[in-house]
């Protein structure tokens, strides 16, 4: 798991129990079911478990009975004086031993090892769980009290980080109280199976069986448990990325929970609900719920998880008063903290608030002092990828301070611990600090081995990182993509004036692809994209394929050509500088700018793209093609609006956006006749304008293709979309509807008459055709869509929907253009695709410089906004 999500979610996975009492035999159910604190009990009634023994009667007064001892303990406990309940639960354990109340020393055993665990005492806990389970593994009647051991044996290996031995005994306890017949019991031990599966990473598992044990609560009447099912349904749901339903099940967790007066729960529904709601950038709402959770935690832990939350959301949001208040409050309570796992993190997690809001050295000497004492718990307790981390983090330290040999040492240290322990994780972030110290040390050769095995690593653990990281996507951009980028600077670096080599080049251009997969994988919170290993460029001779890359203080640009050379091109422009350029362009692109102002701005990022030096280079190559795998803001821009001085860009050049050459089927479009599944909506609905030229659009492009009954207004509904598609093999989907474009998966869609198809829904739709799969969708259409407005990454959400939907290419329209406009130029466009030799990007521009010879469309607002996204051929 990576670090960065404690920094959202310190929510523990490990130090969280409830307790329940069964009158009867000698019970003691201490389940742990994320974030309830361990409750002791004790056998209430020998008689019924031992025949062999004397009862024993609990109410008792002697002052020394083991049940007094433990009664004592018990408070102790809950007044949270751990080593005290331990003094007197130790008496009454050595007393029932002396008598031969084994039942009855195991149930104290238990309540031993918890309060051990409390105190971070492994060793201990570790010793007195094994006599407990080993008491009871003789006893074959005692399928029960087993079962109760075995839950506490889990909590105390996951407290440790032993999540897979966790799964195991919880696999056990399950099939125990099954055998007892206790079905809650079994309930539980699966929520607590779930705990394990999420700190593995298996979040699908971890939902699925969640699910399941929802549906058996579901007839059962309100109840901790059924709060607790609904919890850790709810945190399944946030890791993820299906934010919208989290929200929904963690508040009707908190709803049975208050009913019950259940504050345990309630404090970690409410941590539960700030993290979802942080996630889906409601920061007031993530505020309110942290801050309630503060109130209302006993646990000092759980508290101060809700606090370092809160924290960390106080200087996103810029609030450095309020944060420095809160990190002097925290900063008093980490001395106080028993060693554990969540303990390590929680001092991690502070360093690294404290560096964002106070970097001075000052506070780099405390850290590290923190990062020191957290190492050396992570060692006692036997815990490597704790200590990883810690150590890790404490040679960045070293790093700020710019003593590098020391920050050398230390990330070699953590970066052995991370490997040696298959946490590749957390090595691909050692890895890259390594390449950052060996860059800043001069060794640029060594530098680049190590970014590239960060790379490497990245690759290697993709579906891991994106399953069990869903709360990735707020720290992507500083933890995942600057690797990337730092490393192509790097490889683009010119030693000595010489230019970059072609193994240099090559190796870039193979790094800037693996961003862009990375980016969409990060996009979709799932690994779901699969590489291709015949690239696009290969089979299309007459194509280039242009790669800028934003770095801080320049823009590179790489130029692949059908020869397979490379040729580089560096451009002194800052990314705050290119920023704004790219900014006034868009803003420029309004129908009421006047066309000179810009092509003034057009031609500035004209000359920084291509420039005389690169259109020399694609006209002795005779390219007709150029395909952009844009990077960043320039996602946003039509590369059709680039101008030269006296021509667009899409006067000259067929043109395409690619997502990344390796996702894309280089497939040409096989010209017979084209069969179009056609379905939009022209009327007012769900609060979206009328479009009242989308109704022409479909009757002119149902006249000129072969098609089905096209689906209008309130026939375009999901249930006929699939009904339609599942039954002809369709080659082309045309959709003239409202639709919208961004960077987050959640919020891009296309607008049906009655609902709005998320990414995945539609792309679900369109990939369960029944038909022969040979036949895949060539083209989508998308006739009358929008990026986000503000968003500056918005367009990542066309990649994604052009992607995700399976289709070979996509068109769309990058923002709202008159509907007459698109009309006209869609009758085009399928006009131009049913001539023989076409392909989709010659089809695109031809149907762009019609519309642009149309005196009423000449403006670049009408023709510009059309991309082609994916394989152009």
């Amino acid at each position: 798991m990576f670090f960065w999500q404690f920094i959202l979610n310190l929510k523990s996975k490990s130090s969280k129990l409830l307790s329940s009492i069964i009158i009867g035999t000698c019970t003691a159910i201490l389940t742990m079911l994320l974030g309830w604190n361990p409750q002791p009990s004790i056998a209430n009634n020998l008689s019924k478990v031992s025949t062999a023994s004397t009862d024993v009667v609990l109410t008792q007064s002697l002052p020394n009975s083991p049940s007094t001892l433990f009664q004592n303990g018990k408070q102790l406990y809950h007044s949270g004086q751990y080593a005290k309940a331990i003094a007197s639960w130790r008496q009454a354990s050595d007393i029932y031993a002396k008598q031969g109340d084994r039942l009855n020393q195991a149930v104290v055993l238990n309540n031993l090892a918890l309060a051990n665990r409390q105190l971070g005492q492994w060793q201990d806990a570790d010793r007195a769980i094994a006599l407990s389970l080993e008491i009871l593994q003789s006893e074959p009647q005692q399928e029960k009290l087993l079962a109760q051991a075995l839950n506490i044996q889990g909590s105390i290996q996951l407290a440790q980080g032993k999540a897979q031995e966790a799964l195991k005994m919880w696999q056990r306890a399950t099939a125990s109280y099954e055998k007892a017949g206790d079905k809650d019991g079994a309930l539980r031990s699966k929520i607590n199976q779930s705990q394990a599966l999420r700190s593995l990473g298996l979040y699908p598992k971890a939902k699925a069986l969640l699910q399941q044990v929802q549906i058996e609560l579901k007839e059962q009447p309100d109840s901790s448990l059924k709060a607790a099912s609904l919890l850790n349904l709810g945190d399944t749901l946030q890791r993820s990325g299906e934010l919208e339903d989290s929200k929904v099940v963690l508040q009707e967790s908190l709803a049975i929970a208050k009913q019950l007066n259940d504050t345990a729960i309630i404090a970690n529904t409410l941590l539960s609900l700030g993290n979802t709601t942080y996630r889906l950038q409601q920061p007031a709402e993530a505020i309110g719920y942290y801050q309630q959770a503060v109130n209302v935690a006993t646990a000092p832990i759980l508290k101060l998880q809700a606090q370092l939350n809160l924290l960390r959301l106080q200087i996103d949001t810029q609030q450095p008063e309020s944060a420095r208040l809160l990190l002097t409050a925290i900063q008093t309570q980490l001395p106080n903290l028993p060693p554990s796992r969540d303990s390590v993190y929680a001092k991690v997690n502070f360093v690294q608030s404290l560096a964002k809001l106070n970097p001075t050295s000052s506070n780099r000497q405390a850290a590290a002092q923190l990062l020191s004492i957290a190492a050396q718990q992570a060692k006692d307790m036997g815990d490597p990828r704790a200590e990883s981390y810690a150590i890790g983090y404490l040679g960045e330290i070293y790093e700020q301070n710019q003593q590098f040999s020391e920050a050398q040492n230390l990330t070699e240290k953590a970066l052995i611990l991370a490997q040696t322990n298959n946490a590749s994780d957390i090595a691909y972030r050692w890895q890259w600090q390594l390449g950052r110290v060996l860059k800043a040390k001069g060794a640029n050769p060594q530098a680049i081995a190590a970014y590239s095995e960060a790379v490497n690593t990245l690759a290697s653990i993709r579906g891991d990182l994106v399953s069990s990281n869903a709360d990735i996507q707020f720290s992507f951009r500083d933890s995942v993509e600057p690797v990337y980028r730092q490393l192509v600077a790097l490889l683009l670096m010119h030693e000595d004036g010489k230019p970059v080599s072609q193994e240099n080049l090559k190796a870039a251009r193979t790094v800037i692809e693996s961003l862009q997969v990375a980016e969409l994988d990060n996009f979709f919170k799932e690994a779901c994209l699969t590489s291709l290993t015949t690239q696009v460029d290969e089979v299309d001779p007459q194509a280039a394929v242009i790669y800028p890359i934003v770095l801080p203080d320049c823009l590179e640009v790489v130029i692949s050509l059908p020869d397979r050379s490379l040729q580089h091109y560096s451009r002194k422009i800052s990314q705050a500088e290119l920023e704004n350029l790219l900014r006034e362009l868009r803003r420029s692109l309004r129908r009421t700018s006047l066309e000179t102002e810009i092509q003034e701005i057009s031609q500035k990022i004209y000359n920084l793209l291509i420039g005389k030096e690169i259109e020399s280079i694609l006209v002795a190559n005779q390219i007709k093609t150029l395909a952009f795998v844009l990077d960043g803001s320039l996602r946003n821009l039509p590369m059709a609006v680039l101008y030269d001085g006296q021509h667009y860009l899409m006067e000259k050049y067929n043109l395409a956006i690619a997502p990344g050459l390796q996702l894309i089927d280089p497939q040409p479009l096989k010209h017979q006749q084209l069969t179009v599944f056609i379905g939009g909506v022209s009327k007012e609905t769900q609060d979206f304008t009328a479009l009242p030229n989308v109704e022409r659009e479909i009757q002119k492009i149902a006249t000129l293709v072969s098609t089905q009954l096209p689906l209008l207004n309130e026939t375009f509904i999901s249930e006929s979309i699939q009904k339609q598609i599942s039954k002809t093999p369709f080659r082309v989907v045309h959709l003239a509807t409202h639709g919208e474009f961004s960077s987050n998966a959640e919020k891009t869609f296309v607008l049906t008459w009655n609902s709005r198809l998320g990414i995945r829904q539609l792309g679900d739709l369109l990939q369960t055709r029944n038909q022969d799969s040979r036949t895949p969708i060539e083209l989508l259409v998308l006739s009358a869509c929008k990026t986000a407005k503000g968003d500056n990454r918005a367009a990542l959400g066309l990649a994604g929907m052009a992607v995700r939907s399976g289709a070979r290419s996509t068109i769309a329209s990058l923002w709202s253009v008159e509907d007459s406009a698109t009309a006209t130029l869609m009758e085009n466009l399928y006009q131009e695709l049913a001539t023989l030799g076409t392909t989709k990007a010659d089809a695109l521009r031809k149907a762009q410089i019609s519309l642009l010879k149309k005196p009423q469309f000449t403006h670049p607002f009408y023709w510009a906004p059309f991309v082609l996204v994916g394989n152009w051929l």
